[in-house]
């Protein structure tokens, strides 16, 4: 029984692109480009979320080693909030293609659109589930990610990023409730803003909509 994508499929100088961390309320959105290398198979590259942690552990450290060239890409919550998400990603993924030590002649992006970059490039629905490299750097975004959401987790404590990394959790929207946002919470998603605003006092006799901080 075959575990994982057939590396078969992995096609000399071609870059998987990949991210994980839109959906989340707090943190970067992180991004991955991996060159793999046809000559050093890696055994049991899949969809990071069709992956045990331990052996998406296990993988991340295996990439690194056998890929010719892989890259970490990311945008910050001060980006994600002016960009928005969608043109934070778009950024992030450049980020990491850009930052490759081998220039890839074409660059498969997981999902419907790609960024614009300086090599040819193509979008593949759900790649992660279909092409080695995109495989191998969604497992690296995500290893990447949940690892900073866990030292994350000791900076601001009560939150639970460690268990829910960011998303958007029953656990996550009380502590959001009862402890209000930390500098790491993106401003421009829905329940941060309403988080925020229910933080502000109203001054009676003011015109209606006015408000000051206490």
């Amino acid at each position: 029984m075959q575990l994982g994508l057939d590396f078969k499929l992995v096609e000399e100088l071609v870059a998987g692109v990949d991210e994980v961390g839109r959906g989340p309320l707090c943190g970067p959105v992180v991004t991955a480009a991996v060159i793999l290398d046809p000559s050093r198979p890696i055994l049991g590259l899949n969809d990071s979320k069709k992956l045990s942690q331990a052996r998406r552990e296990a993988l991340f450290d295996e990439i690194c080693e056998k890929a010719l060239a892989w890259c970490i890409g990311r945008a910050e919550v001060e980006e994600i909030d002016t960009l928005n998400i969608l043109h934070a990603t778009m950024l992030a993924m450049k980020r990491a293609v850009e930052g490759l030590s081998v220039l890839p002649r074409l660059a498969l992006i997981d999902g419907n659109r790609c960024p614009k970059l300086a090599v040819p490039s193509a979008p593949v629905v759900q790649g992660d589930a279909k092409v080695p490299a995109i495989a191998a750097a969604s497992i690296l975004a995500k290893v990447s990610r949940d690892r900073e959401m866990q030292s994350l987790d000791l900076d601001y404590p009560g939150y639970g990023f460690a268990a829910h990394k960011g998303y958007a959790t029953a656990e996550h929207l009380e502590a959001l409730c009862r402890l209000g946002p930390t500098p790491i919470h993106r401003r421009s998603f829905a329940p941060v803003r309403m988080s925020l605003e229910a933080a502000i006092p109203v001054v009676p006799g003011l015109s209606e909509g006015l408000a000051i901080v206490g």
